[in-house]
């Protein structure tokens, strides 16, 4: 049995336009993306909050894939977290158009008795101090991770400095690295990172792959080849759910379980972003993403170099 996971993040409704499409209104949020990821391979206690406008069926298929929806409030009258968005042709970046953050303004993570025992823990991307909060109500827990953004670096710097202090493992992108450490080069800024808490590092950097910083070195993966990307939306969130749902399912956080378990992230986005708002990951089974993992995994084996000097 797998050992538990539990999410903490925003539960929305999005809408979004990209050159192949747009949805209105569709489901969406870190928390929905990142439990729906790591709920193909571990059970997870998703604490987040949602307005009447929320649909029930959302909810419904979280909880037929073992998605414990105890730490989720329903707010009677309420409406949700909503964000539209719109992409170019490059989809390396959103321009947002509008956020409403509704009910979600209010948001005050109280964990149940029972997620606090949870072993594997990410704070997706929400207030630093919020993140805190949830921290403070997590008993011994094997493995935690967090996600930020740049916002919280530039108006939550202390309470964001506080939470790397406390986690295993930070995830940021390239930018939001670079804006953190104001040092130009990625991998001595990761090394300050390093430096502020945590055990691990991983950079995001999109369509050109992520990256693993720890003191026992460096480890970097391409993405997954797509010949077809429809919306990038949620794409960060499924590889972070898939990343902490392998390390849940095999019950360990050591340097090969990471480097597995960046390659499971790395593949579970990329079946985020062939479609839009969750549907991709939907249709995902194991059996498709462990074959995604052969073929990224075929990618970047390399035999010895006759080389020699």
């Amino acid at each position: 049995m797998s050992d538990s996971v539990l999410i903490v993040g925003s539960m929305a409704l999005d809408t979004v336009a990209t050159p192949f499409g747009s949805v209105e209104a569709a489901v969406g949020g870190a928390g929905m993306y990142a439990s729906t990821a790591a709920s193909l391979l571990a059970p997870v206690n998703l604490v987040g909050v949602v307005g009447g406008d929320f649909p029930q069926a959302a909810l419904d298929e979280l909880a037929e894939r073992g998605v414990d929806l105890a730490g989720v409030q329903r707010i009677p009258g309420g409406k949700s977290f909503r964000w539209s968005g719109s992409y170019e042709y490059a989809m390396n970046a959103a321009q947002t158009l509008d956020t409403q953050l509704n009910v979600f303004a209010d948001f005050d993570p109280t964990l149940p008795d029972a997620y606090r025992h949870s072993q594997f823990v990410f704070l997706a991307n929400i207030q630093p101090g919020l993140q805190l909060r949830v921290l403070e109500q997590v008993e011994s827990p094997t493995f935690t991770m967090c996600d930020t953004m740049n916002l919280w670096i530039e108006t939550a710097r202390e309470e964001l400095l506080a939470v790397l202090a406390k986690v295993d493992l930070a995830l940021m992108n390239d930018a939001e690295l670079r804006q953190l450490t104001g040092t130009p080069n990625l991998a001595k800024a990761a090394g300050e990172v390093l430096d502020l808490g945590p055990s691990h590092i991983i950079i995001k950097q999109g369509e050109y792959g992520a990256s693993l910083v720890n003191h026992n070195g460096h480890f970097s993966l391409p993405c997954y080849p797509l010949p077809n990307v429809v919306d990038p939306t949620g794409a960060g969130d499924s590889f972070a759910g898939g990343l902490i749902g392998l390390l849940a399912w095999l019950g360990d956080c050591g340097d090969t379980a990471l480097r597995q378990a960046l390659a499971i992230g790395t593949v579970m986005a990329s079946a985020c972003v062939e479609d839009f708002s969750l549907k991709g990951l939907r249709r995902l089974g194991v059996g498709e993403l462990y074959e995604r993992y052969e073929q990224l995994r075929e990618m970047v084996r390399l035999t010895p170099c006759p080389l020699q000097p």
